[in-house]
């Protein structure tokens, strides 16, 4: 799937602002390997189905047995093994002997105490990967995730890694097991060992994955073959908001344009920004914030919600807007099934120039049957306008004032909205008391 940098910022996918980015909310990775793989799985939604239907296999397998994670990796853990490799350490003698173990602990004291520290490390991550492929090597994961259970099995398939699980705690290697160890693990280990932890980075990014899935109560969506695009989920909302709405949506070719209207701060933003991040979501094979969604498989998201003007170009707001309504076209056209979210169209500039250029616009889009628009405007006027073609559906978010206080039910309705309410905040919020004492 398709998605550009404007894309992913408009939707929040990733934000410097933990609490406002998508990807700090699913992250439940318990290393930097998995937020790696993790942040890679974002920045390569998938364009097929199998390759979707497979990740939620695994999500899946995983959901039914996380209680049983082996929580004997951390990233601590990663990291003592990574950089074990790094430090300078004198030769490791060969050989369990006694003789050997106590000369290096005399002899070289203070690599001793870090190959036994290290050495403790090595065999938490070999016990918490042996736990991982008895848990899930079964028949009912996708052959290529059986495939790293597969390889994990045979790299830590050696005498000395098993040795090692099978004491407790690094306090209980001898001196002689120590260096036996020590030996094997810094001079033959070291490219199974890194292997391995690019191996239990993947398994990581799906435990993050499901981990999401049950702490934020997502759902699996249904995706279903087929040459023309549809939506249709029901409660769907917002995954970043703490107590959302949920809403109802139904789009397919025969109704595959949204003309959304309301008052500002009634909900439009909200709406079409959780809509794109359920898709997105589902084209990365999780689990989205819906009771239950069905759709087909797109090609790319394009939106242009948060235009902003380029001072150091001198280019206007309204100029970055008719570039970005441009570069869409130019990407739609292709006849692949897109999802276009447009949020405010022509903001800058004036009402009347607004209203014939989101006219033309909009009469163009919807000549494109493959693919589905949600357009909010605050444009009530051109609704009736669009009310002879077929095709577009209208919404629009109530707000209703009670005794000068605006009160939004964020619920979507059928119809247009015709709400001006801007001078009623401008009252309500002081401003217009404040001009008159001027």
């Amino acid at each position: 799937m398709e998605i550009d940098k404007t894309t992913y910022e408009d939707l929040s996918l990733f934000n410097h602002e933990e609490e406002a980015s998508i990807f700090h909310k699913v992250n439940f990775t318990r290393t930097r390997g998995g937020r790696d793989w993790l942040f890679q799985f974002f920045n390569k939604p998938f364009s097929d189905i199998t390759h979707i239907q497979d990740t939620q296999k695994i999500i899946t397998l995983m959901l039914a047995n996380l209680d049983q994670w082996p929580l004997t990796i951390s990233n601590g853990t990663v990291m003592v093994m990574e950089r074990f490799y790094e430090s300078a350490l004198d030769d490791i003698p060969q050989g369990a002997g006694l003789l050997n173990g106590i000369t290096y602990k005399i002899f070289h004291a203070p690599d001793f105490s870090l190959l036994r520290y290290s050495l403790g490390h090595f065999a938490d991550f070999a016990r918490g990967m042996k736990k991982i492929i008895e848990i899930f090597d079964k028949d009912g994961g996708p052959a290529f995730f059986r495939s790293y259970l597969a390889r994990a099995r045979f790299l830590l398939d050696h005498e000395v890694i098993q040795a090692m699980t099978k004491v407790k705690s690094s306090k209980d290697f001898t001196w002689g097991e120590t260096v036996h160890f020590g030996h094997y693990v810094r001079g033959r280990f070291k490219p199974f060992a890194l292997e391995l932890i690019e191996i239990y980075g993947r398994m990581d990014a799906w435990y993050s994955m499901a981990v999401a899935c049950r702490e934020l109560h997502l759902t699996m969506p249904v995706f279903h073959e087929g040459s023309r695009p549809f939506i249709e989920a029901q409660s769907l909302y917002h995954i970043l908001l703490q107590n959302p709405v949920s809403y109802n949506i139904r789009m397919n070719e025969q109704a595959n344009f949204v003309f959304l209207t309301g008052a500002n701060m009634a909900g439009k933003s909200t709406f079409i920004k959780s809509v794109g991040a359920a898709v997105f979501l589902a084209h990365v094979g999780m689990g989205v914030p819906a009771e239950k969604m069905d759709l087909s498989l797109f090609d790319g998201i394009l939106s242009n919600i948060n235009v902003v003007d380029n001072l150091v170009k001198g280019e206007s707001y309204f100029f970055n807007e008719v570039q970005r309504i441009r570069n869409t076209l130019i990407k739609i056209s292709d006849k692949r099934k897109w999802l276009v979210l447009i949020d405010e169209l022509f903001k800058g500039t004036n009402v009347q120039d607004a209203m014939k250029c989101s006219s033309t616009v909009i009469k163009g889009l919807i000549k494109i049957s493959n693919s589905l628009f949600i357009l909010s405007t605050h444009l009530y006027e051109i609704g009736e306008e669009m009310k002879q073609f077929p095709n577009i559906i209208f919404l629009y978010f109530e707000t209703t004032v009670h005794e000068d206080q605006l009160e939004f039910s964020y619920q979507l309705k059928s119809g247009i909205s015709n709400d001006r309410l801007g001078y009623l905040i401008l009252k309500r919020e002081k401003v217009v008391e404040m001009l008159e004492k001027l």
